[in-house]
Order: C-alpha cells, then sequence, then structure tokens
C-alpha cells in the first residue's frame, strides 16, 4: 500500500483541526452560563439559524476570490463570556478587566410593560440608552467580579466558620476582582452578614468571635464598584432545609419587584405586587406552619454616584407612597416567618 502524499496529508491535518474546532466551539455553547432560548443575549448571539450561516459562507468565499485580507471576526459575545468564565482562576483571582477584555455580559433584560411599553420600541429611547453604555459597562463589570466572589462564597462557607474570617475573605477576593484604586474602584460599603432576627447591616469587627451554625439563616450583603456606579446585591446562606420555603419567597418577591420596577413605575404599586408574592408562601419550621410575611418598616432604596442610600424608600408592603420610580432604584425584600427568622434577596435595576 502507498505512502499518502504530501498534499493529502495537509489535507487530512486540516479535517482534524476544524473538526477539533467544532467540537471546542460546541462545549463553549454547551456551557453557556445563565443563557436560554429567551435570554435577549442568546437571541442576539446565540447560535443562528442555517441559513444564515449560509449566507455568512457565501460572503466569506466572496472576500476569497476579490483577495482582501478580512480582519478576524470577534468571539460572539455569549461564546467570549463562556469561555472567559471558564478561564478563572480558582480561588477566583484574575481581575475582571483582564478576563473579559473589557466584553461585559449583559445580564437579563426585561421588557417595560403597560403605559411604559413604548419605552422598548421608541427608537429615541434606545438611542437616549446607547449614550449611557459607558455607565452600564462600568455597572456590567461590577456585576461580574459580584458573581464571581458571590460563588466563591457561596462553595466555600460552612457551619463553624468565623464571620469575620468570612467576610475578610470575601472582602479581599472583591479587591482583586475590581482592581481596587481608591475611588476609582473598590468596595461599595463594609459587608453585611446578618443572621436570623437582625435584618441588615450587622458587620462583625475585628475581634468578634460569632461562628455560622447549621440551624442560623445568614443574610450576606456586599457590594462593589466602578467608577461610583454602585452594585449592591444581597442573598441568603441557610444550610437547614425547612427554610427553603422562605428562601424561595424572597427570591420570588424580588422577581416580581423587578417586573414590575422601571421608569415612572408607582413606588406603591410595586411594594403590592412584592407583598402579594411574598405572602403567598407557607413555611413550616419545628413542626409549625405559618406564613410568610413582609417587614413594613423596611425598604429598598435609590442609588446615586457613590451614595448606597440616595434617597427614595421603595417600600415592599401595600399602601406605600405613589411616587414614580426613576432609575438605581432596588426593590429589596425583606421577609420574615416566624418574627424570629428573616431572609432577604437584592439587586439592583437601572
Amino acid at each position: 500500500m502507498s505512502e499518502p502524499s504530501v498534499d493529502e496529508k495537509k489535507v487530512v491535518e486540516t479535517e482534524t483541526a476544524n473538526d477539533k474546532q467544532k467540537m471546542d466551539d460546541l462545549r463553549i455553547v454547551k456551557n453557556w452560563e445563565g443563557l436560554g432560548p429567551k435570554s435577549r443575549l442568546y437571541e442576539e448571539f446565540g447560535p443562528k439559524e442555517a441559513g444564515s450561516k449560509k449566507k455568512k459562507n457565501k460572503k466569506k468565499k466572496k472576500s476569497e476570490v476579490s483577495g482582501g485580507d478580512d480582519p478576524k471576526p470577534e468571539l460572539p459575545l455569549a461564546e467570549h463570556v463562556a469561555k472567559c468564565r471558564k478561564n478563572q482562576s480558582w480561588p477566583p483571582a484574575i481581575p475582571i478587566s483582564k478576563l473579559f477584555d473589557e466584553r461585559y455580559p449583559t445580564g437579563q433584560e426585561v421588557e417595560y410593560g403597560g403605559a411604559n411599553a413604548y419605552r422598548s420600541t421608541s427608537e429615541e429611547k434606545r438611542e437616549q440608552d446607547k449614550v449611557k453604555e459607558t455607565e452600564y459597562d462600568a455597572l456590567r463589570r461590577s456585576a461580574e467580579v459580584h458573581r464571581h466572589a458571590r460563588m466563591e462564597l457561596q462553595k466555600t462557607v460552612r457551619p463553624g466558620i468565623k464571620l469575620f474570617d468570612m467576610c475578610e475573605r470575601l472582602e479581599n477576593t472583591c479587591r482583586k476582582l475590581i482592581e481596587e484604586s481608591k475611588l476609582d474602584a473598590g468596595l461599595a460599603f463594609p459587608t453585611g452578614c446578618s443572621l436570623n432576627h437582625v435584618a441588615a447591616h450587622y458587620t462583625p469587627n475585628a475581634g468578634d468571635d460569632t461562628v455560622l451554625s447549621y440551624g442560623d439563616v445568614m443574610k450576606v450583603d456586599f457590594g462593589v464598584h466602578v467608577g461610583g456606579r454602585l452594585v449592591d446585591c444581597a442573598f441568603t446562606v441557610a444550610f437547614d432545609e425547612q427554610y427553603d420555603n422562605l428562601l424561595l419567597a424572597a427570591q420570588d418577591a424580588t422577581n416580581t419587584g423587578v417586573k414590575e420596577a422601571g421608569i415612572d413605575a408607582r413606588l406603591g404599586e410595586i411594594g403590592a405586587a412584592i407583598q402579594e408574592a411574598m405572602e403567598s408562601y407557607e413555611v413550616t419550621i419545628n413542626g409549625k406552619t405559618k406564613q410568610v410575611k413582609s417587614i413594613r418598616n423596611l425598604t429598598g432604596h435609590s442609588i446615586g454616584l457613590y451614595r448606597i442610600h440616595a434617597g427614595k424608600s421603595v417600600p415592599i408592603v401595600a399602601g406605600g407612597e405613589n411616587q414614580k420610580m426613576e432609575e438605581g432604584e432596588a426593590p429589596k425584600p425583606l421577609i420574615e416567618c416566624p418574627a424570629e427568622i428573616i431572609a432577604c434577596r437584592r439587586i439592583v435595576c437601572n
């Protein structure tokens, strides 16, 4: 049997390389974190239909015939994001700006409804949003730092850990990922880790020996900023499964608030929607079933440049003020059941 020629070897090697590239691309697509078929990011940057692929191939052939040198195309954003997250070290230590090369992921975008639906279709409003892309990029960078730091904490937190040590590790991770630089970038506020009946804003000082127990419900609240654009986000940690419904209630109430929120939305109506979602849940603790309740005198808040609490309060119960919501305000569901246990979940809306 004769040996394959040099040209035949080149063809085989090229086909093998192409097959390997296709498999790598497939792995990236399968590992897209947080993207679904309904996601705007998926629709805009995700896999295209066969017809569009053929169209691209035709364009490529045309450029090849003309002899022009096309610039190397950028990797679609969704694939770029998945690849960058996969390249993060453990524990996270690579700064987000270097990991993502300043192309930060876009979160889920919720369409305006009702009287504000025009904001999603108006060319003028969409152009106004483009003007603020620099501000949005600062928030996206901060949000990605928060995501990586939160994931590390959720994987490492255990009963028996000292709250002071946990906060020190979390804040040091944030400093590395955000590339802390005086007023240009850094921590937004001291980390909160409030236990059980403490709703928020408890921070352990040096010498505090408080330890996290298996039966505790801990609200972790931390934030970072870039150029004063603050990201403030909180979540609840509970190891005991009997608190699962409490956490689900907080998450559902937050998602409901996000859907209702938006520019010109009435704060009182947002509070009513949050309360309705929240109080539709029950939780059984130590054999006693009770309804989940909103905390009337705790609210969300607006956020300003370098200011974590900046003016307006966003209620989480019905009957609140009918002020209109503006940019940068955050629904912050804080719920209780029974009175000794409080859970929360918060996300900033812009």
